[in-house]
């Protein structure tokens, strides 16, 4: 199984990046859809974590004291995260893969140097195992 084949690159994928507020963080992750978003850093592209919706709630309740306003001034590297996807590198093999899709709606992508790539997604690979058996998608 060819990783690359059902990646998402980089500038396709909805991210956000380690300098940035928790009020822009609840914007961008709200415009997207999405309720986990790779965090990646914008100066050297390095993987730096996952933020949840969870993880947003409970820093502007923490953090923020539900002020908007407050929420300007914390950075999103500030807010313990409940839980990280853990990235795999493009050379991974496919049970790998698979293993990290199942406890994971995205797999972040990194090579080599550990620059973000993009991501995989569990839909993606569900979406091509469908055609692989014949199932209209």
């Amino acid at each position: 199984m060819n990783i690359l084949f059902y990646l998402t690159p980089k500038a396709n994928c909805e991210l956000l990046y380690d300098d940035e507020s928790i009020r822009e963080a609840l914007e961008r992750l709200e415009l997207s859809g999405f309720s986990a978003l790779p965090i990646v850093n914008k100066e050297n592209g390095l993987y730096r974590g996952t933020l949840t919706e969870g993880d947003l709630l409970w820093a502007m309740k923490n953090l923020c004291n539900m002020d908007l306003k407050e929420a300007e001034t914390h950075n999103i590297m500030e807010i313990t995260h409940s839980r990280d996807n853990t990235p795999v590198s493009i050379s991974t093999e496919g049970n790998e893969l698979m293993r990290k899709v199942l406890v994971q709606n995205f797999v972040p992508v990194v090579d080599d140097r550990d620059n973000f790539i993009g991501i995989v997604t569990r839909r993606s690979i569900l979406r091509e195992y469908m055609k692989s058996l014949g199932i209209e998608v």
